[in-house]
This record gives structure tokens, C-alpha cells and sequence, in this order.
């Protein structure tokens, strides 16, 4: 098997979604009853206020909050990672620091988005929030909402900061990816579904996963039989989740609004998504009950 760094935050990380009550309301009852049911069905970590948290249109209180409220849900059980990224460095810092007060044990930090800085500026800046306070940190790599990626000599200079200790690969470049986990003990997570096996097999730490909202037992199951030795049975549950993969990840709607919108239909908390975002149409709900259904009946890691 490839070696493989350490998982800071564990390896089957949901991207979870924030609830809401059907006003638009955070729904913190609603946000610890469905962490506790993603942790009890294989998750053992939790990014919070992430792309698929909602976090451009939640405020700063209510990621405080919402961080409160999922941790004493878990406890021990999982990690619980607080994404506190903006395109603005002191208010990203400050974010940190409340992340840290409430309780969080990691942030994720996302590339500063629209203003488009320089390589250089990207470094400073995730050395200024990593420097806001004690915990460790996950830089996310995004360049398809942000604007600008994370350039490889950046991802190896960074790794030499005592608390920059993974990065959430939604970059698209598995070249890339194995150029700085040859040569640095960050430990990178999918952040896009259909990379769950591919990255583990070249030594990924794990994932961030959007799907796992509806099948948290599915990056469990794809990193169970791969450290098992069973390559065959890691493939399966991989391709099971394909279609509904595709149906979550690669639809002209974003991730968040899929996911709740299959959440609800399920009968888990989820609550509307807010605007500028829309609800799915009944047709793209029924389309993805069935693409769940069919992933779980193919053994790709869903659980009641």
C-alpha cells in the first residue's frame, strides 16, 4: 500500500450542510441532530461553513453559533472544523478566532476569492490567519470558485508552518496533488466525490465530502476495503456512488442545493437554502431519490 501521512481531522470528513428553519432561520436543533446522524453513520469529522455551508450568506454570529452548538452534539466523536475563509485577511483572522473560542478543532481556509492576489499575497495570507491562533489549519484549494489557485511551490513553502497541516483538494489536478504529497507531510483531502479513491490510493489522508450529507457511510466503506487490501471492493463503492455523484456534484446546481433538497426529501434536517440561491424543481428531487436509491442498493456506503 502507498504510505500516507497522518489524518489531522480524521479521514471520512462530511461537508455538512447548514440547516435552516423554513423562515431562513439557522436551525441549531436541526444542525446537531443531523451531525450527530452523520457521525453515528461513519463520519468522523465535520466542515462546517463551508461552499456547502452557506457561508457567503450566513453571518459571523451564526458560524459562531452553529460551531457551538455541532460540537457539543459530537463531543469527542468527530472532528469538527470551522470554515472561516474570506476574501478579506483581518476579518478571515478574526474568524478564526472565534472558531477557536467556540470550540472548533480546525479551520478551513479558503483562497481569497474575486480580488485575484498574486502567489505571494495568497502565501501572507494564510500565514496571517494561521498565525491568529492555535489551531490547525486546512487550506482550501478551490480555484474554480475563487478565482486563483494554490501554485505548488506555494503549497511547499506553506507546509513548513507549524499549524498549515492539510489542504482540501478541489483543484482538478491529481498531477499536482501528488507532486506536494511526494514531498511534504500535508495531508490532502478530496473535496470533489469522484476523487475519494484515487487520491487515497496516492496517498490521500482522506476526503471532504458534499455526498456524504446523504451517504455518510460511503467514503468509510471506499477507505475501509482499500486499507484492507480489498482494491476490488474499494472500486465498487466508489463506481455505486457514481451516479449519484453525478447527480449531486456535476448538475448546473450547486452542491448546497442538492443536498438539501435530498436531504429533505429523506426526512433529515435541512430547511430551504438562502438566496441568491434557489430550491431544486420537483424533477431534480425525484432525480436525485433515485440516484440515491440506486447507490445504495449497489453498496455504496448508504445507511439508514
Amino acid at each position: 500500500m502507498t504510505s500516507r501521512t497522518a489524518a489531522p481531522f480524521g479521514r471520512a470528513l462530511c461537508a455538512m450542510i447548514t440547516p435552516c428553519t423554513d423562515t431562513g432561520a439557522l436551525d441549531l436543533d436541526g444542525a446537531q441532530r443531523l451531525a450527530d446522524h452523520l457521525v453515528s453513520r461513519g463520519c468522523d469529522g465535520l466542515v462546517l461553513s463551508g461552499t456547502t455551508g452557506e457561508s457567503p450568506t450566513t453571518s459571523d454570529a451564526e458560524k459562531t453559533a452553529l460551531v457551538r452548538a455541532v460540537t457539543e452534539a459530537v463531543g469527542a466523536r468527530a472532528s469538527v472544523v470551522a470554515g472561516v475563509g474570506s476574501n478579506d485577511t483581518r476579518h478571515t483572522a478574526e474568524l478564526a478566532r472565534q472558531a477557536e473560542k467556540a470550540g472548533a478543532h480546525g479551520l478551513l481556509v479558503v483562497t481569497p476569492y474575486y480580488s485575484l492576489p498574486p502567489s505571494e499575497a495568497v502565501e501572507a495570507h494564510f500565514r496571517t490567519v494561521a498565525d491568529a491562533c492555535g489551531l490547525p489549519v486546512l487550506l482550501y484549494d478551490i480555484p474554480g470558485r475563487t478565482g486563483t489557485r494554490i501554485g505548488t511551490r506555494t503549497l511547499l513553502r506553506l507546509a513548513e508552518h507549524p499549524r498549515i497541516v492539510g489542504v482540501k483538494d478541489c483543484a482538478y489536478d491529481l498531477l499536482g496533488s501528488q507532486q506536494v504529497i511526494s514531498r511534504t507531510e500535508l495531508a490532502y483531502y478530496a473535496g470533489c466525490d469522484e476523487f475519494l479513491l484515487a487520491l487515497y490510493a496516492v496517498g490521500g489522508a482522506g476526503c471532504v465530502s458534499t455526498v456524504a450529507n446523504a451517504l455518510p457511510g460511503l467514503p468509510r466503506a471506499v477507505f475501509d476495503a482499500y486499507e484492507a487490501g480489498d482494491t476490488e471492493a474499494a472500486r465498487r463503492a466508489q463506481l455505486a456512488a457514481t451516479p449519484l455523484i453525478a447527480a449531486m456534484m456535476a448538475a448546473e446546481l450547486p452542491g448546497t442545493v442538492t443536498a438539501k433538497a435530498l436531504l429533505g426529501a429523506l426526512g433529515l434536517p435541512a430547511g430551504p437554502v438562502r438566496a441568491p440561491l434557489l430550491p431544486a424543481d420537483r424533477g431534480t428531487v425525484d432525480g436525485l431519490l433515485a440516484a440515491y436509491e440506486e447507490a445504495r442498493g449497489g453498496g455504496g456506503g448508504g445507511q439508514d
